[in-house]
């Protein structure tokens, strides 16, 4: 019956706390492991490395496993060079699962999040634990902490550090990744989510030690000199813009990524550079790298790009930020989602 009403609320928008049955459980000491989705970025990498930071603290046995590579800018973050990265080492992240008595799911709600994790996981026998904000959730967690309305899985974390009362053990590394995940996931607090709690939690992580200079500065300010030749190189010469339904893209091709050198994550907040054009309401990017097709939208108002991600290129994620893949090559995938957009799809025309 428990499980059914979980199904209910996931559907109805309504959080569900496991808060006591999760304390009970963490009540002695475990062994954990936590994982997050593939590509992390600062919020699936802070909030899980917050979170292990905590678990460490009251005395459990924690590893953090990745799907895959996490990008340079992040690599300040405290621990993350003790994180197995599954695509790097899969016999010893297996084992690792395997040998765990709960796995807490961040920032994802489906198994197919983690790629080749995603077997793994699946087949799990213990116990899950799912601290997310992404709509409808698939995974059937045992401990379940998932609110769509949260602005970000970094947040979630700190609630659930709050409601097991444990907020003062919060320590300057925990809240500057929590801080990390927050900043980042509300577009530096631009974003439609950003909240008056919000601003009360941010403001928390301040007074516990999170020194938000050090931590903008290490995210936004490091670039590389190819990064910014190629940021240059994108906004002169791949912008497109379709003024008369309100979009704007790029294409970025194998070619372009090889001749900037790219690292993992040097196109991040690309997409957010074609969304500031007055007028524009869609953003997108189109990536072709390592074999495969990536797409990143992003939107303003109440024009809804994870429908349009999941019933056209098998994505989905946020109202206004969404992402996507496609398995035709990539002048066939410009060419599907201009013909979307002639269509209005997205129905564009705000007055």
């Amino acid at each position: 019956m428990l499980l059914v009403l979980r199904l209910i609320f996931a559907r109805q928008g309504i959080f569900m706390k496991d808060t006591q049955a999760l304390k009970d459980f963490l009540s002695t000491p475990r062994t954990i492991v936590i994982t997050t989705h593939a590509n992390p970025d600062a919020d699936a990498l802070g909030s899980s490395l917050g979170l292990e930071h905590f678990l460490v603290s009251q005395g459990h046995t924690v590893q953090t496993i990745i799907p895959n590579s996490f990008p340079d800018f992040l690599e300040w973050m405290p621990g993350l060079h003790e994180v197995i990265d599954f695509e790097a080492k899969p016999e010893i992240a297996k084992k690792k699962i395997t040998a765990s008595e709960v796995v807490f799911c961040l920032d994802f709600s489906a198994f197919s999040r983690v790629r080749g994790m995603s077997e793994c996981l699946s087949t799990y026998q213990a116990q899950i634990a799912l601290v997310d904000h992404h709509l409808n959730p698939a995974i059937k967690p045992h401990f379940n902490f998932w609110n769509d309305k949260a602005a970000a899985t970094s947040e979630l974390v700190y609630d659930l550090i709050e409601d097991l009362d444990k907020k003062e053990q919060i320590t300057p590394a925990i809240a500057d990744c929590l801080y990390a995940g927050i900043m980042t996931d509300t577009g530096s607090f631009k974003h439609p989510s950003t909240s008056a709690k919000i601003h009360r939690t941010v403001a928390e992580l301040i007074s516990l030690g999170a020194n938000v200079n050090k931590v903008s500065r290490l995210i936004y300010d490091t670039n590389s000199l190819n990064r910014l030749r190629f940021l240059g190189y994108a906004l002169a010469e791949k912008l497109q813009v379709n003024s008369k339904f309100q979009v704007a893209h790029f294409v970025i091709r194998e070619q372009d990524v090889k001749q900037f050198d790219l690292k993992k994550g040097d196109t991040e907040g690309l997409v957010n550079y074609a969304l500031s054009i007055r007028g524009v309401v869609v953003a997108a990017i189109i990536i072709e790298r390592d074999n495969e097709i990536k797409m990143s939208f992003r939107s303003v108002g109440d024009v809804a790009v994870n429908d349009f991600a999941e019933k056209f290129f098998e994505g989905g994620g946020h109202k206004n930020a969404a992402g996507g893949t496609s398995s035709l090559d990539i002048e066939s995938t410009e060419r599907k989602f201009n013909d979307l957009i002639s269509q209005n799809i997205l129905n564009t025309k705000i007055s």
